[in-house]
């Protein structure tokens, strides 16, 4: 029995040694937070510097427009009725390069037939235009619609005559146009031809004359 006891006495006592372990676990962690912690503060501490400034961008507009509706700046919009073979019906109109950015070039004219006839599909006999510029307002006279200009400057082709109906259409004489803020004094032609035989009559088309330019090529700003 006393062997025994003696035996006992020398096995370390286990359960003590457990909570000083978790002890030194738990302080060690403590410290590698509190290590972190200032670390962090450390960081966040440093000096800095910036510089800023402000750059205002702004877009330019690209513009064709026709002159005032109602005025000889642009009679367009006025209506022929019972037009015959022959015929011809004149119409002056402004052309403004009215934006703050340059055109490429000349513009072009694509005409369609919002109601269409016989009057715009017949590329020989049907509808017919020219159209001219004057280096001054045209002076317009005749009574309306029938109306009739005379040009006190001088006068240039910007189309010759073909049919109505068209695409694309090239444009002479307007290279000025290019500029912003430049203005054509335009006059259009309409005209029947003498070949329009007894299937023209009593016939109806409206057209629609679209002006089209595209901007000049891109540059350091």
């Amino acid at each position: 029995m006393d062997r025994d006891d003696d035996i006992l006495e020398l096995v370390p006592p286990v359960e003590e040694e457990k909570p000083r372990r978790r002890k030194r676990l738990l302080v060690l962690l403590f410290l590698l937070g509190v290590a972190a912690t200032v670390a962090g503060y450390t960081a966040y501490a440093l000096f800095t510097g910036s510089a800023s400034e402000n750059q205002t961008i702004s877009s330019g507009t690209l513009a064709l427009t026709l002159g005032t509706t109602g005025t000889s700046g642009n009679r367009l919009n006025v209506n022929a009725t019972d037009i015959a073979a022959g015929d011809t019906m004149q119409r002056s109109f402004d052309l403004s390069s009215s934006g703050t950015i340059d055109f490429n070039g000349t513009p072009t004219l694509t005409t369609t037939a919002s109601t269409s006839s016989l009057l715009d599909t017949d590329g020989t006999d049907g509808l017919q235009m020219t159209i001219d510029r004057c280096s001054v307002a045209w002076t317009e006279g005749g009574t309306p619609p029938a109306y009739t200009y005379t040009c006190g400057g001088t006068t240039s082709t910007v189309l010759a005559s073909r049919a109505i109906i068209g695409s694309n259409i090239a444009l002479s004489n307007l290279s000025d146009l290019a500029t912003a803020g430049t203005t054509a004094r335009l006059r259009l032609t309409v005209t029947l031809p003498t070949g329009a035989g007894n299937t023209f009559q009593n016939r109806s088309s409206t057209i629609v004359y679209t002006f089209i330019g595209t901007q000049r090529a891109g540059t350091n700003k």
